[in-house]
């Protein structure tokens, strides 16, 4: 019995005798399966080869954690530090006793947090092995391919973990894609760390949303403005997207000259040809 990886997207699914038949998150239309055919890994197999996890500190009480050489999507996840209570921010496939090892020394881990489905990734894996819960917006519930007791499915618009660190429902690229807001981050000028359900583009002034970025399917413009508006009470000076890539200043604004820009687009209006 093995607990089989999609090397697509990094999901990682029950205990079964044989290789999944299909992966239900890259067969919709957000994902893809690979040209070359569903193709599966395991855990133990990935250790055996030679992945590793690089941990970088980003800024005070922000680490990000990404595996090379790249796997599956290629997101960073990150460990947010805030006083007494330490939380991963979105997840990644790989995981070895040298991760944990160093998790452990920064303080270790008191929760998990996901931004949308394709960062599910190995989470159970990572939540038996700090004994923490994670927290999935309910919305997302059925994306969930390792059903586990550390998962806390949450409601509503809004779920503050801790003192200055809360989670935002967004919708848009997922029915329950989150952002967390980190209202000490950036020496107290907060931060966003966004997934990719608000994605930093390649001028990192700007962002983007989507409904699908392999595909190139886009959001509608009345969810756009919607997503705009949620965020817009915020106070955050910076984002972190899931690629390591930020928007390193006045990025409250970047969203809102981002999202009007998009509507244009989108409504003929910003350019024609």
């Amino acid at each position: 019995m093995k607990r089989f990886i999609c090397i697509t997207c990094g999901t990682q699914y029950p205990l079964s005798e044989d290789k999944p038949e299909v992966c239900p998150i890259c067969l919709e239309e957000r994902q893809y399966v690979n040209p070359d055919g569903q193709e599966w890994i395991t855990l133990e197999a990935m250790q055996q080869e030679q992945f590793q996890n690089e941990i970088i500190k980003e800024e005070q009480g922000l680490y990000s954690v990404t595996t090379s050489p790249s796997f599956a999507i290629g997101q960073t996840a990150y460990v947010v530090q805030e006083k007494d209570f330490s939380l991963l921010w979105d997840c990644i496939s790989y995981l070895d006793p040298k991760t944990i090892q160093r998790l452990n020394e920064l303080g270790g881990i008191n929760a998990i947090a996901l931004s949308h489905p394709h960062y599910y990734s190995t989470q159970v894996e990572w939540a038996e092995a700090f004994n923490v819960p994670i927290y999935i917006h309910e919305d997302d519930q059925e994306w969930v391919m390792r059903k586990s007791e550390h998962i806390q499915f949450w409601s509503g618009e809004k779920l503050e973990l801790a003192n200055g660190l809360t989670i935002y429902r967004l919708g848009g690229h997922f029915k329950g894609g989150a952002v967390l807001h980190v209202r000490n981050g950036n020496e107290g000028k907060g931060t966003l760390l966004t997934g990719d359900i608000i994605q930093v583009v390649a001028d990192q002034n700007w962002v983007s949303f989507m409904y699908s970025y392999p595909n190139l399917i886009p959001l509608p413009v009345n969810k756009v403005n919607e997503m705009a508006e949620k965020v817009k009470p915020l106070t955050y000076n910076q984002i972190y997207n899931a690629f390591h890539k930020k928007v390193a200043n006045d990025a409250d604004q970047a969203v809102q000259h981002s999202a009007e820009r998009y509507i244009r687009a989108l409504s003929g209006e910003l350019f024609h040809t």
